[in-house]
């Protein structure tokens, strides 16, 4: 099952997609259950919640929201690929490097990004991102930390090189935390789906600039895993149902100096595998 969310901005009503036949696509009203996509909802699916006796919705033509609503926290993974780390100029972390970015940062899958005021490096980032669905609190395992997903979803973290690096006073999170810079979605897959997939770590990434190749590589590629990241957050901040964990890019960022930074009129596409695709348009603030 898929989640999202659709109509304006603001005003997103909660669906639910099931595509398992191809050629049929159905959408269900998620309304009589829920108000919202948000951590409750998905703590009530990860228990066992039965998505059955739906009206059937209508969403053609109209806007795809980010399929969660404002999490708690949005957690982020610095250079969880090694060639990233190298294109970045670092070794390889040996444990997993966390950073925070606002909450309101959260954008639909085909909503304008902004380019912030007085930016010259904005950057795009496709990742995997993974939506908590049990509380995940001193975890003992990697295992028990991949049964703590809810769902996965398509993001980009898009990052402000200048704000990140040189301006940021030790700190990652000015160059991530400007609005528009988390697109999500075009929906939530709940981890079944996943599963069939061949699982998390099995998923191909890919973005491209003005319909030009950057980023192509591999969950499998990742130093920490999904499951030890989550067991590994736990020993430090506790993760709620609807808290999203962005679990790192690969190589092919404007960083590495190979492309150039982002401009107003450019058009960003990020995907994963099985997954979803997300096409936005960069914009000036």
């Amino acid at each position: 099952m898929k989640f999202l969310r659709v109509g304006p901005a603001g005003a997103e009503i909660p669906v639910a997609l099931d595509d398992s036949t191809p050629a049929v696509l159905t959408c269900y009203d998620l309304r009589s259950l829920t108000a919202d996509i948000d951590g409750e909802f998905l703590a009530r699916v990860a228990a066992g919640l039965q998505l059955t006796g739906l009206p059937e919705i209508d969403i053609a033509g109209q806007r795809l929201g980010a399929p969660l609503a404002r999490p708690g926290v949005i957690l982020c993974i610095g250079q969880n690929y090694a060639a990233h780390a190298a294109e970045s100029g670092q070794e390889p972390p040996t444990q997993p490097i966390m950073f925070y970015k606002a909450p309101n940062t959260l954008s639909g899958p085909y909503d304008d990004i902004l380019i912030p005021r007085g930016s010259v490096k904005t950057d795009w980032e496709v990742e995997l991102a993974v939506v908590i669905g049990k509380r995940a609190r001193y975890l003992s395992s990697p295992e028990e930390g991949l049964r703590c997903v809810g769902a996965y979803a398509v993001s980009n973290d898009v990052s402000e090189r200048t704000f990140q690096i040189e301006a940021s006073g030790g700190q990652w999170s000015k160059g991530k935390s400007c609005e528009t810079f988390n697109p999500l979605g075009p929906w939530l897959v709940t981890p079944d789906e996943v599963e069939a997939l061949g699982g998390p770590q099995q998923l191909r990434l890919r973005s491209w600039v003005n319909g030009e190749p950057r980023q192509d590589s591999s969950t499998g590629d990742m130093i920490f895993d999904v499951g030890t990241l989550i067991w590994h957050l736990s020993q430090f901040t506790v993760l709620e149902p609807g808290d999203i964990v962005n679990t790192g890019t690969p190589e092919g960022v404007a960083l590495s100096g190979r492309f150039p930074y982002l401009q107003p009129g450019d058009l960003v596409e990020v995907e994963i595998d099985g997954i979803g695709h997300q096409r936005t348009r960069m914009a000036a603030a």
